[in-house]
C-alpha cells in the first residue's frame, strides 16, 4: 500500500495559499471516515503566506504532519477538494464613494432608493417609539 504524507500532497494543490483551508477539510475527512490517516510526531511547514494587519512582511504556520493511505478514493476526493479550492472567490462589492458613482461601478438610482428606504424605515420605527410611549403615559391632573 502506497504512503503519503500530508506535508507532501499540500504541494500538489494548485492554489498553495488555500493550504490551510486543504488542511481543515483534510482533518475533517479523516474525521469522518471518509480517509485512512494517522498523525506523525513531526510538524511541517506550510506553503501559505501570511501577513500581519498594520505589519510589513509576512510569516508562515507549522502544522502536525499525517501520514494516510494513498488510494484511488483518496484521490478522487482530493481532485475534487483541490477544484474546489482552486476557484477563486468572488471580490468584494466597491465601496461607495464619490469616484465609484462617477465610474459607474455601482448604481448612484439603487443606492438612492435603499437610502430612502432605510430612512423611512428609521422615520417610520420613531414614529412608532414615539406612540408607544405616548400609550403608556397616564395624563396628570392639573389644578
Amino acid at each position: 500500500m502506497p504512503y503519503k504524507k500530508l506535508s507532501e500532497q499540500v504541494h500538489e494543490l494548485s492554489n498553495v495559499q488555500r493550504s490551510d483551508a486543504f488542511v481543515k477539510r483534510f482533518r475533517d475527512a479523516v474525521r469522518e471516515g471518509k480517509i485512512d490517516a494517522m498523525n506523525l510526531p513531526e510538524r511541517f511547514t506550510m506553503p501559505k503566506q501570511y501577513s500581519r494587519r498594520g505589519a510589513e512582511g509576512t510569516y508562515q504556520r507549522e502544522t502536525k504532519d499525517m501520514l494516510f493511505d494513498d488510494t484511488a478514493a483518496f484521490k478522487k476526493w482530493f481532485e475534487g477538494v483541490n477544484e474546489e479550492l482552486g476557484v477563486t472567490r468572488r471580490a468584494a462589492a466597491p465601496k461607495v464613494s464619490l469616484e465609484a458613482v462617477e465610474s459607474g461601478d455601482v448604481d448612484f438610482k439603487a443606492l438612492v432608493e435603499e437610502t430612502r428606504r432605510k430612512m423611512e424605515a428609521s422615520y417610520k420605527k420613531g414614529q412608532d417609539l414615539g406612540k408607544s410611549r405616548a400609550k403608556g403615559r397616564k395624563p396628570t391632573k392639573t389644578k
